[in-house]
Parts: C-alpha cells; structure tokens; sequence
C-alpha cells in the first residue's frame, strides 16, 4: 500500500511530551482477540502504536478533506508495517497492539482483512485516553486519537510517525546476546 507523497505529516507538537516516564493508568480494554487488557498490569516489553482511525474499503472517508488532517491517513499501512515486522518485535520480547478509539467491532474488521497477529485495543468509552490525558482530535462528531511520537517505559508510544521497523531494531539493540 502505497501513500500519496503530498500528505501532511503530522508535527510533534509536545502533546505527549508528559508521558516520558508515566506510568500507564490501570484501565482494562476489549481487544480484538476476545480479551480485556490492563496495559498497567502487562508483564515485560509493550509496544502499543495508536492511529486516528481506519477505514474500510469501499466506504467515503470519514469526512472528505480527511487526508488534509496531519497524520490521519496512513494507519491501516501503519498496521501492516507492525503486523510484518511482528516476529521480530516477539522475539525481541515485545507483546504488541494497536490502540484507536473506534469500537471492538469496528476493529475487528481490520484485525481479520490485515490477519493481524496481534490484538487491536479499543479505547471507545475514552478511558485510557481521558486518564493517560493522551492527544486527541474532534472530526465529524467523533474524539480520534492524533500524532504523537515518545519513547514510553522500555517501548514507543506512537501514532504514525514510528515505523515498525524502527521499534523492531529499537528492541533487537536493547535484546541481550547470548
């Protein structure tokens, strides 16, 4: 999947600046594998990349001058970059998931069209969000979580700007050798 030279890129405005060193808030949410997950509780290395929203092929754009919007377009691409690089992230010792604030059945959509190794978290009621007071963006009536790029507790927050394969070597140095 190939994306248009001309989008914006989303700017690290310093809204996420205050999760460097924060700890997760305890918050359980659905995930697309039929679990609830505490990312608080979660033993070991996480990567947790979070995006706007995805679409669905076939379907108009939640608004049409979405791909105007600094990081909106460009997270099912995103998703796929971490589902291909997800081996390595495992072996590397990360568990990873995606976190948007569209519903379970929304996502789950995604996580079987992309065959997702990893579960998609929903963050629809705005718990973690509110609690973890992450950066957000109202379009079309909907709160969409926006760009922000920090290393996080061993791992990255993310929200489009971190390839997976940058997360995947981050944890390959960070991997003691035998």
């Amino acid at each position: 999947m190939v994306l248009p030279a001309d989008l914006p890129a989303p700017v690290d405005d310093g809204a996420a600046e205050h999760l460097r060193g924060s700890r997760v808030p305890e918050v359980d949410l659905p995930a697309t594998d039929g679990r609830h997950v505490n990312l608080a509780r979660l033993p070991g290395r996480t990567v947790l990349y979070a995006y706007p929203r995805t679409g669905r092929p076939g379907e108009a754009p939640l608004v049409d001058d979405w791909d105007l919007i600094p990081g909106a377009r460009g997270c099912t691409p995103e998703t796929c970059g971490f589902r291909d690089h997800h081996a390595e992230m495992r072996q590397a010792g990360a568990e990873v998931f995606g976190l948007s604030t569209q519903t379970t059945e929304y996502q789950q959509e995604l996580a079987t069209r992309l065959h997702l190794p990893f579960a998609i978290l929903s963050d629809a009621g705005l718990e973690l969000t509110r609690a973890w007071r992450l950066p957000t963006f109202e379009v079309a009536g909907q709160t969409l979580l926006r760009g922000a790029q920090r290393r996080l507790n061993g791992g990255y927050w993310s929200v489009m700007s971190v390839k997976a394969y940058a997360v995947t070597r981050l944890f390959q140095r960070k991997t003691p050798t035998t």
